[in-house]
Parts: structure tokens; C-alpha cells; sequence
């Protein structure tokens, strides 16, 4: 199972398109994914804030950036480490 966080905040509606997609192209027990919402955090917000919403591999440790679709989802996932 990938392990991934969305990195995001509340009325961010570029984040709300990325959960779309998420849901749309994940399996259901295929990835467990948690929404971090990044205001609560300083090096959040300094490392994200421009960038939302961003896909992170918490295993590997890598990034999918905003825009992506369900292709673009797919090829990032076949570079996510399972544990």
C-alpha cells in the first residue's frame, strides 16, 4: 500500500480538483493517503505554499507536483516505494 500526503489547505480549490483525480485513479485500499494542510506548519508553508497541492511519497520521499491528471498520477506512483 503507497503511503502519501497531500499537501494542501483549506480553500485551496486547485486541492480540491488534486483529491478528485486521487480518488478517480487510486483503487480502494491501494493507497493511504492523508491531507496535511500546511498553514499549521512553519517549514510547511515555507517548502509548499506556493506550490499546492502537492503528492509525496512519505515512504521514497518523492513529490508530484500540481498540475497532474490520472496519467501523470499513475507514473508517479510506479516510482513511490511500498512498504
Amino acid at each position: 500500500m503507497y503511503q502519501l500526503d497531500l499537501m494542501t489547505t483549506e480553500g485551496c480549490h486547485l486541492c480540491d480538483d488534486a483529491i478528485a483525480i486521487l480518488q478517480q485513479g487510486l483503487e480502494p485500499g491501494e493507497a493511504e493517503v492523508d491531507l496535511v494542510d500546511i498553514v499549521y506548519d512553519e517549514n510547511l508553508m515555507e517548502r509548499y505554499a506556493t506550490r499546492i497541492p502537492v503528492l509525496v511519497d512519505r515512504v521514497g520521499g518523492g513529490e508530484l507536483d500540481w498540475p497532474f491528471d490520472g496519467g501523470r498520477l499513475a507514473q508517479f506512483l510506479q516510482h513511490c516505494a511500498q512498504p
